[in-house]
């Protein structure tokens, strides 16, 4: 049997432009000019426009921008997507050549020539440089979205764990991640149902800007810096809400009050922590209405931050009031807290109550006789009205840490 000869090398010439177009795109990735500039060596390689697009760190370029290549991102971006997911991918039209950016096993992007006329015979070579330059890109930006990641979460973490830090390294660190505290802040602490983290802290930063943002201990907190002027409390709070409102799709979303003094933030962490707790308990729907604005706002959020500092103050004041009546219901499988509840929202009108609960008058009469007996205080009276109203507020927000 005859031996298969061995490739032929390449020829010199060829070698050292190889060579040579290799370097210039590795010192492109490490001196920080990007992949803008090897799509550009790499287009004047092959004679023709070059695309390169990398999804997860949202890159899309091409050079020339104008060229067949600028005008097919759109589609060499959603073919990429399509091959990650192992779907049937459609192949765009303008083309010509394609080598795949792995890392780790994973194809992570493509760079792909869009050459009109006949390819040059060496095209393969310099679209396959142009994907190792690439991956090296990718890796590097890998190591540094790391060490941010690394950094923020130990910002994060001390936030969380350390009520004693001072104020100037609060702010000193967090500007170093470009999140300025000096003006106090709302927090943000969410619970996720998808499995898309990275896409909802890049919500976070995107929607709101100069907002810090992390994936810890499975749920996302966020630093979100004062907004506006002399009305930053409303307006960060207002802001606040609209990006709670557009991650609600993804999970269940706290919040905090805003805290002008960056002191106060380890606390205003607890409070996001507990208003999120509460609004779990209640699956996400405080009340049956909107969340954030049932147990967001006015006296929840009064008891919220006694709460997060003083928690010893709202359980008294708890067993003080609605607590006789929580145990009675617990023991005896009673209703005498909703009862309560909804007698208080239909303005103590007690056909109204009965409506609502669909019991009879004299039922809900002797429901509230029986909280009457149980408190001491009688739901007719306005001033014991008004003590059980906020008792009952009380209940609702640290029901998650009673004991089952």
């Amino acid at each position: 049997m005859a031996a298969v000869p061995a490739p032929e090398p390449a020829p010199l010439g060829l070698v050292e432009r190889l060579r040579g177009v290799h370097l210039a795109m590795v010192d492109a990735v490490l001196g920080g000019d990007g992949l803008e500039r090897v799509a550009e060596l790499a287009a004047e390689a092959v004679g023709g426009p070059v695309a390169i697009v990398v999804p997860r760190h949202d890159v899309a370029v091409a050079s020339p921008p104008d060229s067949p290549a600028g005008a097919a991102l759109g589609e060499l971006r959603r073919y990429v997507s399509d091959r990650q997911r192992e779907r049937p991918a459609r192949v765009p039209a303008a083309l010509a050549g394609e080598a795949r950016i792995d890392s780790g096993g994973e194809m992570v992007g493509v760079v792909a020539s869009f050459v009109t006329g006949p390819p040059a015979p060496d095209a393969p070579e310099f679209l396959h440089l142009a994907a190792v330059a690439s991956m090296t890109d990718v890796a590097v930006e890998q190591a540094r979205e790391e060490v941010e990641q690394n950094v923020r979460g130990s910002f994060l973490e001390d936030l969380r764990s350390r009520p004693d830090i001072d104020a100037r390294d609060i702010v000193r660190r967090a500007a170093r991640l470009g999140c300025d505290l000096s003006r106090g802040a709302v927090i943000l602490c969410a619970e996720l149902t998808t499995e898309r983290p990275r896409h909802v802290v890049a919500t976070v930063a995107g929607d709101y800007p100069g907002a810090l943002a992390q994936h810890l201990d499975g749920r996302v907190y966020a630093l979100l810096p004062a907004a506006g002027g002399d009305g930053a409390p409303e307006a960060s709070l207002e802001a606040a809400r609209r990006l709670a409102t557009r991650l609600q799709r993804h999970g269940v979303v706290g919040l905090s009050s805003f805290y002008a003094d960056p002191a106060e933030l380890p606390r205003a962490i607890q409070e996001a922590e507990l208003v999120l707790d509460v609004l779990r308990q209640s699956d996400g729907t405080a009340g049956g209405g909107d969340p954030l604005k049932d147990i967001g706002t006015g006296t929840y959020r009064l008891l919220f931050r006694v709460l997060a500092s003083h928690p010893e103050e709202v359980r008294s004041f708890y067993e003080d009031t609605v607590a006789p009546i929580v145990r009675y219901d617990d023991q005896y499988r009673t209703d005498l807290v909703g009862t309560l509840e909804s007698y208080l929202e239909q303005n103590c009108n007690m056909n109204a109550t009965a409506s609502a609960i669909y019991a009879h008058r004299h039922t809900v009469a002797y429901r509230l006789d029986r909280v009457k007996e149980l408190t001491g205080l009688d739901p007719m009276q306005s001033e014991d009205r008004e003590r059980l109203g906020l008792g009952l507020k009380a209940y609702r927000i640290i029901a998650p840490r009673l004991p089952k």
